[in-house]
């Protein structure tokens, strides 16, 4: 299994004024769904955060997330390990695949892969 990137997951009721915040150290929006707003730096594109109001179709907000290139070994991996997938593995329609699980720090990680 490889990473292919990792994004700090922002919760925000503010997300026009984040994103406005966030915009004047550099970061430019490459995708918007309306619940949640990707930033990134035009001269590094693996350089982003993601703001969220909330998680669309999860009971929680999630504090990262971590592209693998493979992501139903990656929720087997966890779920042998004991780990609390805090949401199931499904397909969402904007065209990834994903589950959530909790880190030893409480800390939730939305874990996915694009179809």
């Amino acid at each position: 299994m490889t990473v292919r990137r990792v994004v700090p997951n922002i919760r925000s009721e503010v997300v026009q004024e984040s994103q406005e915040f966030y915009g004047l150290l550099g970061f430019e929006e490459v995708m918007n769904h309306g619940w949640i707003v990707t930033l990134a730096s035009p001269s590094n594109p693996a350089a982003q955060i993601s703001l969220m109001s909330s998680d669309r179709t999860a009971p929680v907000t999630p504090d990262m997330s971590v592209e693998v290139d493979n992501v139903d070994a990656a929720y087997e991996v966890m779920r042998a390990s004991g780990a609390e997938i805090v949401h199931p593995l499904q397909d969402e329609e904007w065209g990834v695949r994903r589950f959530f699980v909790r880190d030893p720090n409480g800390r939730v990680v939305n874990v996915l892969s694009h179809r």
